[in-house]
């Protein structure tokens, strides 16, 4: 078996892998990571600003690079904590070239992974690209398993707004 693991680094990747891990020990994994560049965070947030004739200069001094090390390092820090989850990890990035999703659907027919697993919500603006958003439009568009793991965090709170939500009923 092959999972695709999407990870970012944020709390839920980590359990959605420290979960993963107890699901199908032993199994294969490829931990993926996409980045973009600083300027198609710039147009995609809308916030170049200063009209595209300065677009040229973005990216030029080396932040693009220090982005995508910044993302080999998370994908390998994802492969880490993926096999001391008990499994066979490989750490992959690819640049985001169209949506989030779509990245991650094209990874998972490139591997022909089992199961695409991912947590619930990311970290949010430049430092995370795996959004809630984005789990939901796999869930959409996927043609094969995916598991989608909250942080314990998340869950806790689900739990206890579920349990208020029951006594709020029986109180009725």
């Amino acid at each position: 078996m092959t999972a695709l693991i999407c990870y970012d680094g944020s709390p839920d990747a980590r359990a959605a892998i420290d979960r993963v891990g107890e699901l199908i020990p032993a199994s294969d994994a490829i931990v993926l990571t996409i980045w973009e560049t600083v300027l198609e965070t710039m147009m995609r947030e809308g916030s170049l600003g200063m009209g595209f004739g300065m677009v040229g200069s973005y990216g030029d001094d080396g932040t693009d690079a220090a982005i995508e090390k910044t993302a080999r390092d998370t994908a390998e820090d994802g492969a880490q904590r993926t096999q001391a989850a008990g499994m066979v990890a490989h750490p992959r990035i690819v640049k985001r070239e169209a949506d989030i999703a779509a990245a991650i659907l094209a990874v998972a027919s490139e591997i022909d992974a089992d199961v695409i697993v991912l947590g619930t919500r990311g970290l949010g603006a430049v430092k995370s690209l795996m959004l809630g958003s984005v789990a939901h439009a796999v869930l959409h568009h996927a043609d094969r398993p995916v598991l989608v793991i909250p942080s314990l965090a998340l869950a806790e709170r689900r739990r206890e707004a579920a349990d208020n939500s029951q006594l709020a009923a029986g109180a009725k």
